[in-house]
């Protein structure tokens, strides 16, 4: 379709007098993973709830394929795969029966075998679901979310209680998701997640986006560390273009805009005087410096001058 698969405009949602969402806004494209980070009590929950149908907004704008997810609901529905954050499936049920249940309800199933394959479960075809693992109930769940081949496919905390294997596996799968062309809405607390999938993403902030665009634009929000240690008695520092800071024992801290620069110097520099810079780190920022500059007050959602915009 032309335009955005996702459309999401100035949306207000509210629990009594407590506003949880508050202007948020974005959209994604067709065949992208968008990933919708946030602190805890961010709203992000909220908002995927309103976008999957499963609430109205009190304002703003939701689409989903050009049509409103709730007043449109018989048309959006058979389009798209869920993945909740928990699952009501029915503990008595096998695992091939709770698979079977639902190829009932949708259309273009994919085969209980190849679903259950796809994600390691075939050899638990006969278990019933309450015994399995809370790994392995959430595997159940993305069978469910994408036994029906959606075109649009919302993820909430997809990985939560899997181990690095089963982890990798449904990193894997999303990824042939989406070679094949589906739209992927994701949530997670994992920010490596997010790091190794999304094409763009967004962190949420006390019911605002704080910070959006690619994953580039982002980090780029926070500056550059160089780190290294130096002997006692090195007094003055070479002159570097970012802010310098020096504790007592001697470990150098320095936060810049211009990682290679600053780095060139400071060796450079090293090397004229014959220092060696002990536990020398050079790094640019990482999701993780951003969420916490989020969580921490230092990326404000109203403060325009620190949000991304980015043309795909």
């Amino acid at each position: 379709m032309d335009g955005p698969v996702i459309d999401v405009g100035e949306l207000h949602c509210s629990y009594g007098d407590f506003e949880a969402v508050r202007g948020v806004g974005f959209d994604v494209a067709p065949g992208e993973l968008f990933a919708l980070l946030g602190t805890n009590g961010a709203g992000k929950t909220t908002t995927m709830e309103t976008i999957e149908g499963h609430r109205t907004p009190d304002r703003g704008r939701v689409r989903v394929f050009g049509m409103d997810p709730v007043r449109d609901r018989a048309r959006v529905r058979p389009r798209v795969g869920i993945m909740l954050q928990h699952s009501g499936f029915s503990g008595d049920l096998t695992v091939a029966e709770t698979v079977r249940l639902w190829q009932s309800m949708i259309s273009n199933p994919a085969r209980v075998d190849s679903a259950l394959e796809a994600l390691n479960l075939h050899h638990r075809r006969d278990v019933r679901v309450k015994q399995l693992s809370g790994g392995e109930r959430r595997r159940l769940d993305l069978v469910l979310a994408t036994l029906g081949n959606p075109e649009v496919l919302f993820l909430d905390e997809p990985t939560t209680g899997l181990d690095p294997e089963s982890r990798k596996a449904t990193w894997e799968i999303v990824r042939n998701l989406l070679v094949a062309g589906t739209t992927v809405l994701l949530t997670t607390h994992y920010l490596e997640e997010a790091e190794r999938l999304a094409h763009r993403l967004a962190i949420m902030h006390a019911g605002r986006i704080a910070v959006s665009g690619s994953l580039t634009d982002v980090l780029a929000t926070q500056r550059a560390r160089i780190e290294f240690e130096l002997p006692g008695e090195i007094g003055a520092l070479p002159d570097l273009t970012g802010d310098i800071r020096r504790d007592a024992n001697g470990k150098v801290e320095v936060r810049t805009d211009h990682l290679q620069h600053d780095l060139h110097t400071a060796l450079g520099w090293a090397d004229e005087q014959d220092v060696r810079l002990a536990r020398l780190r050079a790094q640019h920022a990482s999701l993780d410096d951003v969420f916490h500059a989020v969580h921490e007050g230092h990326i404000d959602a109203d403060d325009r001058t620190r949000e991304v915009v980015t043309a795909r």
